[in-house]
């Protein structure tokens, strides 16, 4: 069966985004190798480390890819962060001070809120309703 392994979002500076993954988002940092081009291999998963659609880690190069850094998907949510539990999760984002950009919300296919990344993409954090 066929799935995505890996999303490439672009970032200023590796361990500034590692730090916001995990710290903030508590994702684990599932790889961090240097590359012969002096880049870094930066992969962090959320929960575990181990399943599920990791986020590799891309500085930026040139001025094309820097001006995309937190407007990856037009400003539109382009990230959704699944979640077991939105009221521990929501509450331990916002102790670290994520920025929410509204109010929790209850809607028919689950709890819901939008939040942004370090750099300003927009996530979900949504727990599916049963």
């Amino acid at each position: 069966m066929s799935r995505i392994a890996l999303v490439t979002l672009v970032v200023d500076d590796y361990d500034e985004a590692i730090r916001f993954y995990a710290d903030a988002l508590g994702f684990r940092l599932a790889e961090d190798a240097p590359r012969p081009d002096g880049s870094r291999w930066v992969v962090v998963r959320p929960g575990d480390g181990q399943d599920g659609t990791g986020l590799l880690l891309a500085r930026a190069k040139g001025d094309g890819q820097r001006d995309r850094i937190g407007d990856q998907t037009g400003g539109r949510v382009g990230f959704f962060l699944h979640t077991e539990d939105f009221a521990r999760d929501h509450a331990r984002m916002l102790a670290a001070g994520v920025t929410f950009l509204e109010e929790p919300r209850h809607e028919p296919y689950g709890s819901v809120v939008v939040f942004q990344d370090l750099y300003g993409n927009r996530w979900d954090l949504l727990q599916p309703a049963d």
